[in-house]
């Protein structure tokens, strides 16, 4: 492997190598590790995220650089740039080599690879198992880097029976279809106007974002695999998208909820607690034990709701942006 030199030192730093010289089995245990700790500590079977990058590696397809260490890969970071912004998919070190200077070697070369792109103005990593995310923790480009923190947290559903149906004046709740994605993404550009998340995932800021955010949940399983049953649309008078739950199956007996949203205009009559109630419900009925989430911490109303409706704190995630301007 031709080794790409980082500019850090350090007793145990390694090298980065691009991750299109060389082979999956390479990443084997690296992949291996990373399913096991999504699967214990977040219930989540990582392993169709796994899959795909072994196959796109396998097909040297996947921009990104692997950490090689005494001639052993401990670890890879890949990104992908479309629309004038850089996104890092994943970063994962090993944990018998997971120093925040060896999670910095990864960052350093994506980062750099992603900024020399042609038309690249902004750069996202939103969901990164890094070590001390929180904490004044030092990463490359401090100059032009915003973090917020968020929180992933989880509820069991054996209580779901206990949280009390809600009543909805003037408004309809039924089962969410894929043939309103387009009404889908221009609420949610007009739910997350001035919002903190429109500031961490530039794709609320505008239908067109919106729509790719939702091709995403719906048909690729980075947010796990989209589920019908316990995805949800409100509507008020005539058929006037008010509200939206999409909701994911991440392991056989675990969900997620991906996304929901409320129109400004039906905030705060607790449409988005009976749309969360009726998610749950379901998933519980089709056999998980558990719900997860991801929310911005900053976000003090909807970590007050999920808090009220059982969900607990299990790990911290911080989500990191670079933009020049």
């Amino acid at each position: 492997m031709a080794a790409r030199s980082n500019s850090h030192t350090g007793p145990h730093l390694g090298e980065v190598v691009e991750l299109r010289k060389i082979v999956p089995e390479q990443l084997a245990e690296v992949l291996k590790e990373e399913t096991s700790v999504w699967r214990d500590e977040l219930d989540w079977d990582f392993s169709p995220s796994a899959g795909l990058v072994h196959r796109f590696v396998q097909a040297q397809a996947l921009n990104g650089y692997a950490l090689v260490l005494e001639k052993q890969i401990v670890g890879y970071s890949y990104y992908v740039c479309e629309e004038g912004k850089g996104l890092i998919g994943d970063l994962y070190v090993l944990a018998a080599h997971r120093t925040v200077e060896n999670e910095n070697a990864l960052l350093q070369a994506v980062l750099d690879a992603m900024w020399h792109t042609p038309g690249v103005r902004r750069l996202e990593a939103q969901l990164m198992m890094l070590s001390a995310p929180s904490g004044g923790r030092v990463v490359p480009y401090q100059n032009c880097l915003r973090s917020h923190m968020r929180y992933f947290l989880e509820a069991p559903l054996e209580t779901v029976a206990s949280l009390a149906p809600r009543e909805l004046t003037g408004v309809a709740v039924s089962p969410w279809l894929e043939n309103r994605q387009e009404e889908t993404a221009r609420l949610i550009a007009k739910s997350y106007q001035g919002h903190v998340d429109g500031t961490v995932n530039d794709q609320y800021r505008s239908p067109g974002g919106a729509r790719r955010f939702l091709m995403n949940i719906v048909q690729f399983p980075g947010c796990g695999t989209f589920f019908a049953p316990a995805s949800y649309a409100a509507d008020s008078g005539h058929r006037s998208l008010c509200g939206v739950l999409l909701a994911s199956l991440v392991a056989s007996d675990a969900g997620h909820i991906t996304q929901v949203c409320v129109a400004p205009s039906h905030q705060g009559i607790g449409l988005g607690y009976e749309l969360m109630r009726r998610s749950m419900a379901a998933l519980a009925s089709h056999g998980c034990r558990s719900a997860s989430l991801t929310v911005t911490a900053s976000n003090e109303p909807a970590v007050r709701l999920y808090r009220q409706m059982g969900f607990v704190h299990r790990r911290e995630f911080a989500a990191y942006v670079w933009d020049p301007r």
